[in-house]
């Protein structure tokens, strides 16, 4: 079996944000989703997983963080252009997510980035192709 990873994360209300990632181009996992939890898929072996708040606190003994006033996590997603990202974005706001800052160009690597509804993080890059080759060796 090759390496997955699932992005755990608490939600508020399953169906918003279900609706919210939909909108983004993402699909569900049916096999991994129910009334507690949903298996948004990523990418090939990348996976997020919505879970309802009561449901995430079977999981930890934990507070969960509000993410709308503290910083959890940075969810990073690499994107095959930089128009990929922008267009990301721009669905993500007109979805209800928010931007919490300006795009960011250095030149060989282009970054953005959106809050989903529940706060949390997630920012999108765009390398140069000769620079990921560089990025990956090291």
């Amino acid at each position: 079996m090759k390496t997955q990873i699932y992005v755990n994360l608490p939600v508020k209300d399953l169906e918003r944000s279900n609706a919210f990632f939909k909108s983004l181009g993402f699909r569900l996992e049916p096999k991994f989703s129910n009334d507690q939890a949903s298996c948004v898929i990523l990418g090939k072996n990348m996976f997020a997983m919505l879970l309802v708040e009561g449901f995430f606190r079977t999981f930890t003994n934990k507070s969960i963080c509000d993410a709308t006033k503290s910083t959890e996590v940075l969810v990073c997603l690499s994107c095959e252009s930089r128009a990929k990202v922008d267009d990301l974005v721009k669905k993500a706001v007109a979805a209800g997510g928010r931007v919490p800052r300006e795009p960011q160009d250095q030149g060989f690597m282009y970054g953005h980035g959106f809050e989903d509804l529940d706060g949390h993080v997630w920012e999108l890059i765009h390398m140069e192709p000769n620079t990921e080759a560089k990025f990956h060796e090291n």
